[in-house]
Parts: C-alpha cells; structure tokens; sequence
C-alpha cells in the first residue's frame, strides 16, 4: 500500500535582519542598490531579485528569507551573523525563549487563537498587566516591549522629527511613549539633535557634497531607535 504523500515540514522563520548594518555595508563597499541586485542575480541563483527588493529590504519594509540572508552576504562580503539583529517582533523573541504559543498565551492569560493572531499581524494588544507577564515571561526589556507592542514605528517618526527640527516640541510625545523621566528625555533627543546635526555637517565639511551628507543623514535616521536606546543607556549609566 501506498503511503500517501507527507505534507512538508514548515520552513523555519527567517532571522530578525538587521536592515540598518546592511545599508552600512552596502555603501561602505561603495556599491548602489542595483549592483547588490545584479550581483544576487547573476552569482547566486535569485532572478527576481531588484533594485528596490534591495532597497525594501534595508529599509526595514520586508526581510530577506534564510536563502536570500545568505547570499546577500556573501554579495556584501561580510558573515551572515554581520546582517542579523537582535529580535523585534512578538514571535522573534517568543521563538528565541523556546516557548511555544501555547505557553505564552496560557501564562499571560490569553486564548491561543487571539494570542497567535496578535502575532500573526504584529499587534500586541493586551493589557498592562498581561504585558507586564509577557515581558516577564520573555524576558523583555524596555526597548523589547516597545517594539512588541507596535509601539516602535511612532517611535522612530517622533525621533526622526525630533533630531531634524525643534528637539523641544517632542519631549512630551515620545515620553507617553516610553515611560522615562522628563529630564532623561529632554537629555536624549538634545544629544541626539546635535549628534544627528554634526554627522551631516562632517560629511559636508569633507567635500562630499549634499549626496554624501544626505547618505550619512540617512543612515542616522535610519537606526535612530538604536541611538536613542543607547543614549538612553549612557545616560543612566
């Protein structure tokens, strides 16, 4: 008797992409978006790879699968390791404890198929008190929580206005965002005003002209987030 035909095993989920650091090493080999394309097409077996497939990927819009990681490496000459972040969504860091949903769900009270369609579409929705067991079950930092919350992406945008106008007007919107002290606020989003301004006006001090500035600009931009954890961090020491 014919053994019917076994359904394939799901493939593993793609690892959280670093999309910042690989824009960074994209620009620093000297490289445009169309090159790492062409690259991926013609050296690594990818014909549908784009311009702006590239250009999504490190704009943090869609992420690379584990096949698409890899070959992206080697056409950036750098490790795979050199292109993954550390995890982001829900599910990245639900996967990176080990925990099945099941168990989150149980453990922060919620049924399962609302807990995986939370997941499923990034929209952690629960109450402050079953995302205090969440974070405690996961481990999650500040920076974690927001982010798992969909609290991230307002984030980035007041950040983002903030360090390319009046730092002033934004102290009050990021913190009912992160719950942080007024004066570590106005702290942070002075410093990274000034940062963000010298970076650009280095890259024009150096006689590379608006696209260098604008490059340089961008890629500040790009991982505010990161620089306002981190100044957040040296702040508090």
């Amino acid at each position: 008797m014919r053994r019917p035909p076994q359904p394939n095993p799901p493939s593993p989920p793609p690892p959280p992409f670093d999309a910042p650091a690989a824009r960074r090493l994209r620009t620093a080999l000297g490289m445009a978006p169309e090159h790492v394309a062409h690259d991926l097409r013609a050296s690594y077996g990818l014909p549908y790879v784009s311009p702006a497939l590239v250009i999504a990927w490190e704009r943090g819009i869609t992420s690379p699968d584990h096949c698409e990681l890899t070959a992206l490496a080697c056409a950036l000459w750098c490790a795979p390791d050199d292109l993954i972040g550390r995890p982001r969504t829900l599910r990245q860091h639900r996967l990176s404890r080990g925990f099945a949903a099941e168990d989150v769900a149980r453990a922060v009270g919620l049924e399962l198929l609302v807990y995986l369609a939370m997941e499923e579409h990034d929209e952690w929705r629960g109450t402050d008190r079953q995302s205090s067991a969440l974070a405690d079950l996961l481990e999650l930092t500040l920076p974690d929580l927001i982010a798992v919350t969909g609290r991230e992406p307002k984030l980035a945008e007041l950040l983002r206005h903030a360090v390319t106008s009046r730092w002033q007007a934004y102290v009050r919107p990021v913190g009912k965002i992160v719950p942080l002290g007024r004066r570590l606020l106005e702290d942070t989003l002075h410093t990274l005003h000034r940062q963000y301004q010298r970076q650009t006006v280095a890259a024009l001090s150096r006689g590379g002209g608006g696209s260098e500035a604008g490059e340089s600009g961008q890629d500040f931009l790009d991982r505010v987030i990161d620089h306002f954890w981190t100044t957040v961090q040296n702040s508090t020491g």
